[in-house]
């Protein structure tokens, strides 16, 4: 029983720390994205086609 309960909680610790990874990734990419869409919509007219 004790190996079992070891067993859940490193995978538990692991799901927590990966979570927490993603977070920190999702959120640097979301600012990274309008930062990215400020700049182009501040220079929207220097763009030519």
């Amino acid at each position: 029983m004790e190996k079992v309960y070891k067993s859940m909680n490193m995978s538990g610790a692991a799901a927590i720390a990966i979570g927490v990874v993603m977070m920190v990734v999702g959120l640097s990419a979301g600012i990274l994205s309008v930062v990215m869409g400020a700049n182009l919509l501040r220079r929207k007219d220097d763009i030519t086609f």
